[in-house]
């Protein structure tokens, strides 16, 4: 397996730990935008508050430390909150913080089902079924997908300022990966980052002085809770399970909705997890379906995300941010994940530190996205290499995925009132997975002949 990067930090080097507390922290800033925003998005969206952005982190962290340990520290990517479950826990919330938990446990047991599947069956079958003409659009899809998400956080086509600060913010990342001296490529992300807060800051102070609405950029609301230390404990989702017992999960049918609102997600997300370790194996130039072996990264995954939602009510999965950052900084050290880990679990617990990452403006995240969710989208693109696009076949194989996952679609079915949802990108992998079955025996058949 080769790739064009140069990794100066491979995934078993030891880094001294300033340099490394570094690295963690950009890993740090990479992962938490979409960390927290999952508890966000359910609480809106349910009117309740079973969901806490510090669970959120103790959650990730703790997620994160139990998949380093089953895969035996050989595949650097940190799990976050994932959005493919946000509709099965809009769903769980009704059947309390029981329901969410034990919703995490089912999906993570399809993890484990498929784990034991793959160490009796191997693993011959991925390469069979997902060959590069496979994996490398889906990969690219997945970046594309984000697309939407990076220009929303801009601000979209509504303000011009906000977009002003986050592509310069994308600049500053670009310019500091490619033309920066040798200390600055290695943090590109600290710096833009650092760089888009400083610019927001600097025209929220003109726009305060001179009463322009438009150029009030920085929100510091969260700090008026500092005060308030019960905000300093995170909300954990198992104390909560404890306080208010079982009683909205005593029914059989809340637990056949409850699995089904999780389960079929879990098979959806399968191949997403293998997407990502597919993309990871070709930056780090190590092939991680084979060692640890993908039975390993789906125990640590589910498990994981078993763990994340015990503390954080929010199923975790491997991040593309995490995996982004890993090839723009060249740091594939699994100690920077597990330090990341770490810092997610002690951040929760110093409520000023998140009340302060809260302030981070989402313009400038936007901007740090273009290159997280671009760079995804080249991994993908990248894979292109293996593929010969002058066979017809391949190019129906590419067309199939492409044009099914950019136009998204996606498939709905509800279920005793609750929606189950086949997302874009397990719709486009399906299609492209059968079409390339189907043109291949045709071709073969054609050979035959």
């Amino acid at each position: 397996m080769t790739n064009g990067i140069k990794l100066v930090y491979d995934v078993y080097d030891k880094l001294p730990f300033k340099k490394n507390i570094i690295f963690a922290l950009q890993q740090f800033l990479a992962v938490i935008a979409a960390t927290i925003l999952v508890p966000v998005l359910v609480n809106s969206a349910t009117s309740t508050e079973y969901l806490n952005q510090a669970s959120a982190l103790v959650g990730a962290g703790m997620g994160t430390i139990v998949y380093l340990l089953f895969t035996r520290f050989k595949s650097p990517v940190f799990l976050g909150s994932s959005f493919a479950f946000i509709p099965a826990l809009i769903g769980a919330v009704s059947f309390g913080y029981f329901g969410i938990i034990m919703g995490a446990i089912m999906a993570g047991l399809v993890y484990v089902l498929l784990a034991a599947i793959i160490w009796k069956c191997g693993t011959d079958w991925v390469d069979k079924y997902m060959p590069p003409i496979i994996i490398g659009p889906t990969v690219a899809l997945i970046g594309f997908s984000l697309a939407g998400s990076a220009i929303g956080n801009l601000g979209g086509n509504t303000s011009y300022v906000t977009i002003f600060i986050g592509i310069a913010t994308f600049m500053v990342v670009a310019l500091a990966s490619n033309r920066g001296p040798k200390s600055i490529r290695l943090y590109p992300f600290i710096i833009g980052i650092m760089f888009g807060y400083i610019l927001a800051a600097l025209l929220t102070i003109v726009g305060n002085a001179c009463n322009i609405e438009e150029l009030i950029i920085m929100d510091y609301s969260a700090f008026d809770d500092i005060g308030n230390f019960d905000k300093w404990i995170p909300d954990l989702t198992f104390l909560g399970a404890i306080d208010q017992g079982t009683s909205l999960m005593s029914s059989a049918a809340s637990w056949v909705t409850v699995a089904v609102l999780f389960i079929p997600i879990a098979f959806v997300v399968f191949a997403e997890h293998i997407a990502d370790h597919k993309n990871l194996s070709s930056i780090i130039n190590h092939d991680l379906i084979k060692e640890p072996g993908l039975k390993n990264t789906l125990l640590g995954d589910g498990v994981g995300s078993m763990v994340g939602a015990f503390f954080g009510g929010c199923p975790n999965t491997t991040y593309g941010e995490s995996i982004g950052c890993v090839a723009l900084s060249r740091n594939a050290s699994v100690s920077t994940i597990l330090l990341t880990a770490i810092i997610c679990i002690v951040v929760a617990f110093i409520y000023p530190f998140v009340a302060f990452l809260t302030t981070i403006p989402t313009c400038v995240v936007g901007g740090i996205s273009i290159a997280l969710y671009g760079y995804i989208a080249v991994s993908g693109l990248r894979m292109f290499k293996e593929v010969d696009l002058n066979d017809s076949k391949n190019l129906y194989v590419v067309a199939a995925i492409f044009i099914t996952g950019i136009g998204g679609l996606s498939l709905q079915f509800d279920f005793d009132g609750q929606a189950i949802v086949i997302g874009t990108i397990a719709c486009a992998l399906i299609i492209g997975i059968i079409t390339n079955l189907l043109l291949s025996w045709k071709a073969k058949e054609d050979d035959d002949f």
